[in-house]
């Protein structure tokens, strides 16, 4: 094993709302840190978008905070690990220039596509770990083939968001297990891109990145950007992983039975796995996780933290943690309003991208708080739903970590706790995150250490317990929760046909 004694590695989380970077000594801490915030374009319903040069543009930002703020913590540096938001199409012409917008994880247009691509690949979801959901790759390309076909004629290369900063710091064209695994492309117990899934998607293996594991180097820092950065040559940049993935190594969430509950603007409850376990029609995602043979069973919501975020902008409030307190305050129990959370659709369990955030049992002695905590509980009532169908799916989660902005609010712990029936483990700098995660990747590709030994998991700061009494009154809501959406779901389809 190398020793690289005071070395630094960094890691890049290309988010949705924003760019993270963390610098990350050889004791694993962190020495320097940079966020650059992110603007998502919605021209039509249904649609999310952004444009990879903005990452770039993000990128090269963060980089100059982090020169400025930790200079001789950025000399030191030796590796580069990389981790983003899954599933976004990003597609470029022979001169490596994108041709159109990224098409994020959270886009929903592509229903009809997604039918298609089922009908072409029935065993999709033990295939490639998941049913066909319209956020994932594969069902925007064939959209792309259907409605931008001038587009879709001139694409050299197709990568997830992450990959275009590496062909951008490299000039390689790669990706990682994880990520991958979230294309619908991706034979996830081979590990290897399936021709049958290619063939139903209209591309090709050459138009798509090589495959590496997530601690594999995939290249090294470009010369000219060597030099512009004031770093060395021989930089290396780490293949990496999607943002779940990264959040698990962060963690520490490395073997058979380790668990995590991640609220960020989307939120995920990952358990490893030595193995590949799908449960096609769950809602469960079964990808490979961003080590050797790993993998992972993810339920992935659509709506996390970002739910609070809305409702304190809604409410006019730019002082969430303020709101937070006063809500916290006000309480007496379930609140009276149930408030259905999917305000960009729905994952699991439901794969309905067309899903939307809805207030019911509304009346006049309704308060500012009473919303907020509704908003809160029905984030919640959601990860149950998670938990549920992990169960179903085998998995035991036993005591999961919080990870994530959401994971700050012991208030919203406490009812999340209760909401789920089981205790959760909030852990000393559990949110560290995704960047951290990378910049533990960047080092494994620079040392060649053993997994275990550098993916270790933080201390236990506090059990948050749920208490009985509440977690009997959620358990009659939760009910409510779930018969509301089933009420409500013929609407939301007749909500976004559109107007004749």
């Amino acid at each position: 094993m190398k020793q690289h004694r005071g070395s630094v590695f960094a890691g890049f989380d290309l988010g949705t709302s924003a760019l993270k970077a963390v610098l990350v000594d050889e004791a694993q801490r962190i020495v320097g840190q940079s966020e650059v915030p992110l603007n998502v374009s919605r021209p039509r319903d249904l649609w999310s978008e952004q444009e990879p040069r903005n990452w770039w543009m993000a990128l090269e930002t963060a980089v100059a905070a982090l020169r400025a703020k930790s200079p001789k913590a950025w000399a030191q540096l030796r590796g580069i690990g990389l981790s983003g938001q899954m599933h976004g199409a990003v597609v470029l012409d022979a001169a490596d220039v994108p041709l159109r917008p990224a098409i994020l994880w959270n886009d929903g247009r592509a229903t009809a596509e997604c039918r298609e691509l089922t009908q072409a690949a029935p065993n999709i979801g033990n295939l490639a770990g998941v049913d066909s959901m319209p956020g994932f790759l594969a069902p925007k390309l064939i959209w792309l083939r259907h409605h931008e076909p001038a587009v879709f004629a001139k694409i050299a290369r197709v990568m997830l968001p992450k990959d275009y900063l590496r062909l951008r710091l490299t000039g390689e064209f790669a990706t990682d297990m994880s990520d991958a695994a979230g294309t619908l492309l991706l034979d996830v117990e081979r590990r290897a891109w399936s021709a049958r899934l290619l063939e139903a998607a209209g591309v090709t293996q050459d138009q798509l990145p090589r495959l590496l594991e997530g601690p594999e180097p995939s290249g090294t820092l470009a010369s000219q950007l060597a030099v512009a950065w004031g770093l060395p040559a021989g930089v290396v940049v780490a293949a990496g992983g999607g943002d779940a993935a990264c959040g698990a190594i962060g963690i520490g969430a490395v073997e058979e039975g380790e668990a995590f509950v991640s609220l960020g603007t989307s939120a995920q409850y990952v358990v490893v796995r030595d193995a590949h376990r799908p449960l096609p029609g769950a809602g469960i995602h079964a990808f490979c996780h961003a080590v050797p043979g790993r993998w992972f069973q993810m339920a992935a919501l659509l709506n996390g933290a970002s739910a609070a975020g809305w409702i304190a902008r809604a409410l006019g409030r730019s002082d969430i943690d303020a709101l937070m307190q006063e809500t916290e305050t006000a309480f007496r129990g379930p609140a009276d309003v149930i408030f259905l959370p999917y305000l960009q659709g729905e994952r699991t369990p439901h794969n309905d991208p067309k899903a939307k955030g809805v207030f019911f049992g509304l009346h006049g002695g309704i308060t500012s708080t009473d919303l907020v905590q509704a908003v809160l509980e029905g984030v919640a009532f959601s990860v149950a739903d998670a938990q549920a169908a992990l169960v179903a799916a085998g998995a035991d989660p036993g005591l999961p970590s919080v990870i994530g902005g959401g994971a700050r609010n012991k208030f919203w712990m406490k009812l999340l706790a209760a909401v789920l029936g089981r205790p959760l483990a909030l852990r000393r700098e559990g949110e560290k995150g995704p960047a951290f995660g990378a910049a533990r990747l960047a080092r494994l590709a620079v040392t060649g250490e053993a997994v275990g030994d550098v993916c270790e998991t933080p201390p236990v700061e506090s059990i948050i317990e749920p208490e009985p009494e509440l977690a009997r009154a959620y358990r009659k809501r939760l009910e409510r929760f779930r018969s509301l959406y089933t009420v409500l779901k013929p609407e939301f389809q007749q909500n976004s046909e559109p107007a004749s």
